[in-house]
């Protein structure tokens, strides 16, 4: 091999090992570094390893060093993500209902090793795998990818749609029937992944699990107008669709106990118009959709919580209230 290539090879490999086994509290010394380059049979030594360290300082791979005994000992510092970024990230994946318990292991493996051998060893170890609700469809990665394709290529999707049984099998809605939908946006929901799509036939949109999807395909026909459209407004709008979904969009004014307040924050978020309203009292203005998924949310909280506006919401909430009571 020519030395030139030999030289890039040693580059790279001598990256390699100070990014994935290296940080400040575990620095590699001269002759540690030497010993590992020899192993991979790349010649190296002492004279020439401290002109390796310079020219990749000076080529903005930032390479400090630290006194070990009588020597040096090498490290990288900067990563792409700190040991706190990388903790959120691998308890959001372990805490996500829709990632399988086979696929969870891999991705929190995948995800550990951006911090080196070091950290990944460090974050695996503190590890709190207290989600036992996971969901069981291997195919969740091959759905996310059909159906981001289709969104980025504005094309339609075909599926079936499965519920589970009571003997934890699947049981396909409509006989297995075909659905032909518009992806709209991928949406991430309290535990749960969403493909929420439009449908002309009925011409609303309509929220899909993942994980409870099948056989999920890209068809070469373009979404509607309707459906561009609605992109550009799903943000505002999917989040209470899918939290409070089946019912008309409606913007009502909620009156609660003060001591509700973080509740009412973590439903609807920090942005919605709060005032007091009375003693002990607070009135919050959000947008819901009317159906007996908010309604179950709201009677929970009894006579602490009530809507006192639109009229129309405050009478259906009076028949509900009587239907209850028998």
């Amino acid at each position: 091999m020519p030395r030139e290539n030999w030289q890039k090879i040693k580059l790279l490999k001598l990256v390699d090992l100070l990014r994935q086994e290296t940080d400040e509290q575990h620095p590699l010394t001269t002759a540690q570094i030497c010993e590992r380059l020899n192993e991979m049979d790349i010649p190296c030594d002492r004279r020439v390893l401290s002109k390796d360290i310079d020219l990749l300082n000076a080529n903005g791979v930032e390479v400090r060093w630290t006194s070990v005994g009588k020597g040096k000992g090498y490290y990288i510092e900067s990563r792409d993500f700190s040991v706190p970024e990388l903790k959120i990230l691998i308890d959001a994946v372990c805490a996500a209902n829709f990632i399988t318990d086979k696929k969870t292991a891999s991705l929190v493996n995948k995800i550990a090793s951006q911090g080196g051998t070091n950290r990944a060893e460090i974050l695996k170890s503190n590890l709190a795998y207290y989600n036992t609700r996971k969901h069981s469809n291997e195919n969740i990665y091959d759905n996310v990818a059909a159906v981001e394709d289709a969104i980025q290529r504005r094309k339609k999707i075909i599926f079936r749609y499965f519920d589970l049984n009571i003997r934890d099998k699947r049981a396909y809605r409509r006989d297995g029937h075909h659905y032909v939908v518009e992806p709209v946006a991928l949406v991430y929901n309290e535990d749960n992944y969403y493909a929420v799509v439009y449908s002309a036939k009925h011409d609303n949109t309509a929220n899909y699990r993942l994980d409870r999807m099948d056989d999920v395909e890209v068809i070469d026909e373009s979404i509607s107008e309707r459906a561009l459209a609605l992109r550009n407004s799903v943000s505002e709008n999917t989040e209470q669709a899918i939290k409070m979904y089946g019912g008309e969009l409606q913007t009502v004014i909620l009156e609660f106990d003060i001591r509700l307040i973080g509740m009412v924050y973590d439903r609807f978020g920090e942005k919605i118009s709060m005032m007091p309203a009375g003693i002990d009292k607070v009135a919050a203005t959000v947008d819901v959709q009317i159906s007996p998924t908010f309604w179950g949310w709201l009677f929970q909280f009894g006579k602490q919580m009530r809507v006192i506006s639109p009229e129309v919401v405050v009478k259906e909430q009076r028949e509900r209230i009587e239907e209850l009571m028998g």
